[in-house]
């Protein structure tokens, strides 16, 4: 960083990522005016607002702009010093090849382990630990949507208060189910999305469906045998010499039921058989490396890559370093840093399904005529961002420094520790959904822009990366990031802040805003399949 003053004072600030870029943000609350003179000498000859660039040096047309010491665009026109550098006046650089790629080179120096910090978390049948005692309802399709809804508000006025140990009541709902090519290749990502999300550890192995009865995403199809872990012998089946766990299905088409109420008391009264089982639960001390932390960035700006993911990513190679798993995904947003990820595979066979999962996806764009470019919103662009090159560069460092030890594919579960790169796309919502497949139960969400993204199935601890921004939205950011910015702390403080908050949020001695507030995003599946 350049001209490190405190940026609460009226003293000007620019930051700047390496000492080879030619251009930095400014960082002064509201942004500068025409003629603000740094310390360093350098004069603006134009206003440039908060987190946008600013040419450190005269840029010939055609001439590199370098941030992060990497080229995130071309200069359109010739480009003076003091000016304000915006994506109108870049060209943004070619996709980096997925071919003659770096494989496993870098091989950074073991970390010692980092022992004795232990959270209170809710022991699950197959080895999982939830960091949350939530009943959740499974639907297989969205014509269940609206009776599950009615059922579970009923459910927590009505049962939940009986049964003080458990947290909540959640309905999985979701747009698949029917009308879908169900038989298409693809379509195995929306179903074992949800399958696996119903095993989230946050969900105690309680495992309880609602059907229509005419959809395409049968119950059986959704779960087959073998996929629900075993409870205890209630939920044991007669299978013959094995025993399996029972699929605890209501279906709405069932004789059974006469009329509307007939179908909520049905959801009523199973869901009060799951709630009696997670109530007997109780919290024990478990080890840190039994935290699996979804980390994503949402509504980012041009601080994001300064203050707020580089402090996950410091607090990503603590929990690495504690034996957890760290899952960064967001394809389109580190596709343009491939050649970074492939190099820190812990293995070349990591490397190449990196790769695979690069290439799917590239596919996946080309058939629906999408550039990388159109991940850039005119949210990120106002924050100062002026393409994905340069977000991409800003998101890949939540990852932190430790090698990348496996790849988790598109709705897959996660069955290893340490860093994961786990393939998602880059929506907030789709992204949250796929970490919560892949097993996350804590989620760590960093914002510039601000959004007020929550999930209902796992506490989300937001990250704010502007002081200005954790000042206006103190009720809903967790974390203020943007000290860093003001010097008021350093990368290293806020990363071990949020690596306790984690494990105070884990245990349930502290909520976080969204869950305060009951802030709940919608789950949205990623569906690449065609739809009839």
């Amino acid at each position: 960083m350049n001209d490190t003053a405190d940026a609460v004072t009226a003293a000007p600030l620019y930051i700047t990522m390496h000492e080879r870029d030619n251009v930095a943000i400014v960082a002064n609350d509201g942004g500068l005016p025409a003629g603000t003179v740094f310390p360093s000498g350098l004069a603006l000859v134009e206003k440039v607002p908060q987190a946008h660039k600013v040419a450190l040096v005269d840029i010939a047309e055609g001439g590199e702009i370098r941030r992060y010491d990497v080229v995130i665009g071309y200069a359109l026109k010739p480009i003076a010093a003091g000016s304000w550098v915006h994506e109108r006046l870049l060209r943004m650089p070619a996709a980096r090849s997925l071919e003659g790629l770096p494989i496993a080179t870098v091989k950074p120096p073991p970390q010692p382990a980092l022992e004795g910090y232990t959270f209170e978390g809710f022991r699950n049948p197959d080895g999982s630990v939830g960091t949350r005692n939530i009943l959740a309802i499974t639907q297989t399709v969205q014509c269940v949507a609206g009776v599950t809804d009615f059922a579970v508000q009923r459910i927590k006025s009505e049962l939940l208060p009986k049964y003080p140990n458990v947290d909540d009541v959640v309905a999985l709902e979701h747009g698949y189910g029917c009308g879908v090519a169900i038989d298409a290749p693809d379509a195995i990502v929306p179903i074992r999305t949800l399958r696996n999300i119903s095993l989230n550890p946050n969900f105690g192995g309680e495992v309880m469906v609602v059907s229509l009865g005419c959809e395409k995403l049968q119950p059986e199809r959704l779960m087959p045998p073998g996929t629900i872990p075993l409870v205890d012998e209630r939920n044991v089946a007669d299978v013959g010499d094995s025993a399996d766990a029972k699929l605890d299905v209501v279906c709405l088409q069932d004789d059974a039921h006469v009329g509307f109420m007939s179908m909520v008391q049905s959801i009523m009264r199973q869901a009060e058989e799951h709630l009696e089982r997670l109530n007997a639960r109780r919290r024990e001390t478990v080890p840190a490396s039994e935290l699996v932390v979804g980390v994503q960035c949402g509504g980012s700006d041009a601080f994001s890559g300064v203050t707020a993911n580089p402090a996950v990513g410091f607090c990503s190679d603590l929990l690495v370093r504690a034996g957890a798993t760290v899952m960064f995904s967001e394809v389109t947003e580190v596709r343009d840093g491939i050649d970074q990820l492939t190099s820190r595979a812990s293995t070349p066979e990591v490397a190449e399904a990196m790769i695979r999962e690069m290439a799917w996806y590239d596919a996946y764009l080309d058939r629906g005529r999408v550039d990388r470019s159109a991940n850039t919103t005119p949210g990120n662009k106002k924050g100062g961002l002026s393409n994905i090159v340069e977000k991409a560069m800003g998101s890949i460092v939540k990852s932190g420094s430790s090698p990348i030890s496996g790849v988790v594919a598109p709705g897959e579960k996660a069955r290893q520790k340490g860093l994961l790169y786990t393939a998602t796309p880059a929506s907030d919502f789709i992204c949250g959904t796929l970490q919560l497949a892949a097993g996350m139960n804590l989620h760590v969400f960093t914002t510039g822009r601000g959004t007020p993204y929550g999930l209902a199935q796992v506490p989300v601890i937001k990250v704010a990366t502007r002081s200005d921004l954790a000042r206006r939205w103190h009720d809903l950011m967790d974390v203020n990031a943007g000290r860093i910015a003001d010097g008021q702390a350093t990368i290293e403080e806020v990363g071990w802040e949020m690596f306790r908050l984690m494990l105070d949020v884990a245990s349930g001695r502290k909520k976080t805003w969204a869950e305060q507030w009951k802030l709940h995003n919608a789950l949205v599946l990623f569906n690449p399949a065609p739809v009839t």
